[in-house]
């Protein structure tokens, strides 16, 4: 079975670190320089278990945005919000989203993906 993520980060070194780190960990990667590009992964791809994605970033939505029409469409899809700048509070995210504070630590990041169960894959 792929366990894959889908990293969704403008800043291209921060993307790169991450994608290297997720995959050197043993998981499948796909990346989206913004929500647009996110929506069309998942919608290609079913295999997407996790969507990782920074809160602040150009397009039609920011993170936030994103993980709430990822939260209604793939309800099974596991989310984790990043930010170095921004604190959504509990309330404004959704349910069951992991935030962590960047700058994290690969290890709080590898925590978050060891503990998804990597079940079969969502269709929207």
């Amino acid at each position: 079975m792929t366990r894959t993520v889908l990293v969704v980060e403008d800043e291209p070194l921060i993307r790169i670190g991450a994608i290297d780190f997720i995959s050197d960990a043993g998981y499948a990667v796909l990346e989206a320089t913004n929500a647009d590009e996110a929506i069309l992964l998942l919608e290609s791809h079913p295999e997407i278990r996790v969507v990782f994605s920074d809160i602040e970033m150009p397009g039609s939505m920011d993170g936030l945005k994103l993980m709430h029409a990822v939260r209604e469409r793939w309800p099974p899809v596991t989310l984790i919000l990043a930010s170095g700048r921004m604190v959504p509070h509990l309330s404004e995210m959704p349910t069951d989203t992991a935030f962590l504070r960047k700058p994290y630590r690969d290890e709080e990041l590898l925590r978050l993906l060891g503990a998804i169960d990597w079940g079969e894959a969502v269709s929207a």
